[in-house]
Formats: C-alpha cells, sequence, structure tokens
C-alpha cells in the first residue's frame, strides 16, 4: 500500500477527518493529505500512503482548479458561508435586495483577478502572524491582518450569473484562497460578497475523474483498494525525467551516495540541475535525485 488515493471529500469534515478515518479502515498509519480543503468543500484530496508520504512536499506543487459558489450582498468574519455575518447589503434595513451589479460590471472587476498579484489572505486560514496561526488570533477576537502574497491565477471563467450569486471556475497555482477571490470580488463590486460553495477539481496531477467517495473506500478492502485505485510510486511525479540506472546505480542510490552518468541506463529525456525520478531496471522507483552542473545525481529522498 505504497502510493496515493485520491479521495472526493464530502462537506463539513476537515482534511485531517478524513486522513483519520482512512487510516482506521486500512488498518495504515502512515497515512497524509496533501493541500488542505476547508470543512465546506468538497472535492479532489489525494491522500499519500505508505512510501509516499516521502513525496508529499514534491506532489503539493502545480496547479488547482476549484469551481466556486460567491454570494454576492452578504460578507462574512471567515469569507465563508459559514462565518458570522459582517454585512448583509440583501437585507439592509429592511428594504430587501439591493440592485444587483450588472454582467458587465462583474466581468470589468474580475479582470482584476487575473495573472500574478498579491493577494491578502482570510484572518481564519493557517497563515502565521509572528509565529501564530492567523485562525488562533482570529478566534480569541484579536486583530488579525495577514500579509499579502504573490499569488497567480492562469484562467477564471464566469460560468453563471444571478442577482444573488457568481458561479465561476479558476485555475490557480497553491497558495491562492478562494474565499478571499469571493470577499475580494465582493467588494470590488460595492456590495460584498462570501464563499458559499467550493469543489476542488484538480490538485497538481490529480483530478476529479481518479477520485472516490470516501465512504466507498471506507468499505473497500485494502487488497481490492490497492488493485483499482491505488496510484502506485512508479506511477506519480509524471512531470520529472525517469531515468534508468546500472545495479551499481541501484547500490549507490540506495544509500544515498551520489551517482554519475556512468550509472545510469537510459532516461526518457533531456536532464540537468532539476529533481529526477531513479528507477530500477525492474521499474521500481529507488529515490528522487536531483541533478548538478557537473551532471551528478545527488539522491534527496531514498525510497528503499
Amino acid at each position: 500500500m505504497d502510493g496515493v488515493v485520491v479521495v472526493d471529500k464530502p462537506q463539513n469534515i476537515t482534511s485531517h477527518d478524513v486522513v483519520t478515518r482512512v487510516r482506521r479502515s486500512l488498518g495504515i498509519r502512515r497515512v497524509g493529505h496533501i493541500g488542505t480543503l476547508d470543512p465546506m468543500a468538497t472535492g479532489v484530496l489525494p491522500l499519500v500512503i505508505g512510501q509516499a508520504t516521502r513525496l508529499a512536499s514534491l506532489l503539493a506543487v502545480g496547479p488547482k482548479i476549484y469551481e466556486g459558489l460567491i454570494r454576492l450582498g452578504v460578507s462574512t468574519d471567515t469569507y465563508d458561508i459559514t462565518g458570522k455575518v459582517v454585512t448583509d447589503s440583501q437585507n439592509k434595513s429592511g428594504s430587501g435586495p439591493v440592485k444587483p451589479p450588472t454582467e458587465k460590471t462583474i466581468k470589468e472587476a474580475v479582470s482584476r483577478f487575473s495573472g500574478t498579484f498579491m493577494q491578502i489572505p482570510p484572518p481564519f486560514s493557517a497563515k502565521k502572524i509572528k509565529g501564530v496561526r492567523a485562525y488562533r488570533l482570529a478566534r480569541r477576537q484579536q486583530p488579525v491582518t495577514p500579509d499579502a502574497v504573490k499569488v497567480t491565477v492562469h484562467g477564471l471563467d464566469i460560468l453563471d450569473v444571478t442577482e444573488t450569486h457568481i458561479r465561476c471556475r479558476v485555475s490557480c497555482e497553491p497558495g491562492f484562497y478562494m474565499r478571499s477571490l469571493a470577499h475580494d470580488l465582493g467588494s470590488s463590486l460595492g456590495c460584498g460578497g462570501c464563499l458559499e460553495t467550493l469543489r476542488r477539481e484538480q490538485s497538481g496531477d490529480f483530478r476529479l475523474p481518479q477520485s472516490m467517495p470516501l465512504n466507498t473506500l471506507e468499505n473497500m478492502q485494502a487488497e481490492r483498494l490497492a488493485r483499482s485505485h491505488l496510484l502506485s510510486m512508479s506511477n506519480l511525479l509524471p512531470g520529472l525525467p525517469r531515468l534508468v540506472v546500472t545495479a551499481n546505480g541501484q547500490k549507490r542510490a540506495s544509500h544515498g551516495n551520489d551517482l554519475s552518468r556512468s550509472d545510469i541506463l537510459s532516461a526518457d529525456r533531456e536532464w540537468g540541475a532539476e529533481p529526477v525520478r531513479l528507477f530500477s531496471e525492474l521499474g521500481q522507483l529507488l529515490a528522487i535525485a536531483k541533478g548538478d552542473e557537473a551532471l551528478l545525481l545527488h539522491p534527496m529522498i531514498v525510497l528503499v
């Protein structure tokens, strides 16, 4: 049971809850998750199992795709629908909904949230302020102003617009907060906004069609899960060059020793000063190594 299982996370439980339940159902302690999802969010939550836990930091990179539903006219302290309402323009003075923004206004506002820009994380987030998680300060009702961070959005598509909601799909790099998008977009439109629903469709190399419901996984025997849904170690990190090593290279890699060109039997592409995957002749993933200018390979993560 070394590899990755992609879970379609249900709503109203934490990512850690998913890990706890999978550990219990599989009887395996070495289980972790890649890329935390808020309790209200659903969708792609990759779980690393066994030796794959050592690859978690490498597997966490790569673009994310989200579909979100933004509630207009309501802003909260958490920037999502689960928080305490700060403003509610839809029921201001009991006069009913305010005039909603037009589609043209929305498109103009959305254009500000593409490319690379600075974004302020939500007060209720895992960002640290002087060594303390922001959400801990927020729960103590202490002033919380996380530092703005650089984020990248590759695409932001408006799927549907009503008087009260905007549905959108966002392709972005890790570190981008959909809750902040909802809050900031609502502010730009002058009516306020918060995130009502969120579904992650992709996380790095892992996509929704690969996922399985949590309750299905819990009712599945480990052997069947391994055969049908476990993504094996050899199939992980396909974006890294694949190098097959000699018997001597395998020995050196397993001991964490540097390898030279003479230890390489074949490579599926050119490689240089970037991480590569080292395989035995039998197809076993041995290690993740990094090259240098002298084309020596230094094992970073040994897996055997």
